[in-house]
């Protein structure tokens, strides 16, 4: 299995514009516009693999400690960007970087955008609330998106049943017309993209009833979505080809799912492991006890080892949460010691307290109570 940091030529220390300027310079080498040899496109689709790993905070992460299978056992997607085709150079550097090659790639001005090509379909999110519990263990539920379809109807085409597009008559089907512009200057003349057609070269004249020529509809689907085990708030999942259907042909777009766990009142998160807090009364703490505590996974008992203090930790091991990228393993209970002291007690313990005072500081126990119990009867 290729290592994503052999593949763009980085080390596993680099910085996020280390890896832009790495692919930058590898895009450009192994794009199958540019590179005819036959392993360009499976060698460039493993460049997008790495960028988009390398570039995600949490994927790369993921990915240092357990490499691409742990990528795919957390839930991510490890196809990459371009498993289902990609445009020209600089379409990926537009999409990737936010316009044009820039830092000399020598394209000079660049192409325009053939609007017969197919096109990528746009990305959507969907946000997505649960409760700690459910963050802990994972589970599937079923959502709905709305989203845009190829029409069934025209089958992309915007055409209606037994109609075609036609050729354009103001450019002759060229998707661009010639436009001449007087000026104090003179006459300038110039290329421009057809308005009428929009650079298709075709007009539709009987448009589709059911996406009024569009090719694409809105429609609302229901998917089910498994979040695994062990997500955290802010985390993301990504479900290839749920986004908006593409145009002319193109691959759809992406839905990306955010996380949002609600925060439990009980509960505290700390990476894999939970935190409680116990309160123990001072004769807990001094002489150790047994006590039942809610955990993640029932009720469990806890041994308070004597002589603990406060702020001290005992650990259920374990009992926390599992890791998502490996299941099988879960952090363990935390539980802090609180050693609460007593605002109001009783009088046989104040008599108790009274004797373990007089203990610790050397006097004669058995009068000085005898003594204290007598002065409270007078």
């Amino acid at each position: 299995m290729s290592d994503y940091y052999e593949i763009l030529g980085v080390d596993k220390n680099a910085t996020k514009d280390e890896i832009k300027s790495a692919f930058r310079k590898m895009a450009r080498k192994w794009h199958p516009d540019v590179n005819k040899a036959p392993e360009a496109e499976a060698k460039f689709k493993e460049l997008g693999k790495a960028y988009e790993t390398l570039m995600d905070d949490e994927k790369r992460a993921t990915y240092d400690r357990f490499g691409e299978d742990g990528l795919r056992d957390a839930g991510f997607n490890t196809q990459g960007p371009f498993a289902g085709g990609f445009g020209d150079l600089e379409e990926v550097f537009n999409s990737f970087f936010g316009g044009g090659f820039g830092g000399g790639f020598g394209f000079g001005g660049g192409r325009q955008r053939d609007p017969n090509a197919p096109q990528r379909g746009d990305d959507l999110r969907l946000d997505i609330s649960i409760n700690f519990e459910e963050a802990v263990f994972g589970l599937t539920r079923e959502v709905k998106i709305d989203h845009m379809e190829e029409c069934p109807t025209c089958k992309g085409t915007g055409a209606k049943e037994g109609a075609k597009p036609e050729t354009c008559k103001h450019c002759g089907g060229q998707g661009r017309i010639q436009q001449t512009t007087r000026t104090v200057l003179g006459h300038f003349t110039q290329i421009v993209t057809c308005p009428h057609c929009h650079g298709k070269g075709t007009v539709i004249s009987n448009p589709c009833p059911d996406c009024h020529g569009e090719g694409r509809k809105t429609v609302e689907k229901k998917i089910e979505v498994k979040i695994p085990a062990g997500v955290d708030n802010g985390s993301k999942m990504r479900l290839s080809h749920e986004g908006d259907a593409g145009s002319n042909g193109g691959v759809a777009g992406d839905l990306y799912i955010v996380i949002h766990v609600n925060p439990s009142p009980y509960y505290q998160r700390d990476g894999i492991n939970v935190i409680t807090k116990l309160d123990v009364t001072p004769a807990q703490a001094v002489l150790g006890d047994t006590v039942k505590i809610k955990t993640l996974d029932g009720e469990k008992a806890v041994t308070i080892p004597p002589g603990v203090q406060h702020g001290e930790i005992v650990k259920i091991k374990g009992a926390g949460i599992p890791s998502i990228s490996k299941p099988s393993l879960r952090g363990d209970h935390l539980v802090v010691i609180s050693v609460k002291i007593p605002t109001r007690i009783s009088n046989n313990e104040r008599v108790l307290y009274s004797k373990l005072l007089d203990i610790q500081n050397g006097k004669d126990a058995d009068i000085s109570a005898k003594e204290r119990i007598k002065g409270m009867f007078k």
